[in-house]
């Protein structure tokens, strides 16, 4: 980072990288969204509602049908999750 008047910038590559092995976004998500998000994802039912969590660059790390899995496979991998909406 580069400090200019009293504030720090941050480069794009940077930013890219905020929160890389320590932030994990937790979101409700649509099965019928899925298939672009989790690549290799079998089939599934369309129309439900489940939980996916996500690395701090957007990579997904896991599924699950219920928040609370979700939240204890972030803290298990020892990440901070985030719930964003």
């Amino acid at each position: 980072m580069t400090r200019t008047d009293e504030n720090l910038i941050m480069t794009s590559g940077e930013f890219a990288h905020l929160g890389e092995g320590s932030v994990a976004y937790l979101r409700k998500v649509s099965s019928d969204d899925l298939r672009g998000r989790f690549p290799g994802l079998g089939e599934i039912a369309p129309g439900l509602e489940l939980w996916a969590l996500f690395a701090a660059n957007g990579q997904p790390i896991l599924l699950s049908d219920a928040r609370d899995r979700a939240l204890a496979g972030a803290l298990e991998n020892d990440l901070t999750p985030v719930a964003i909406h």
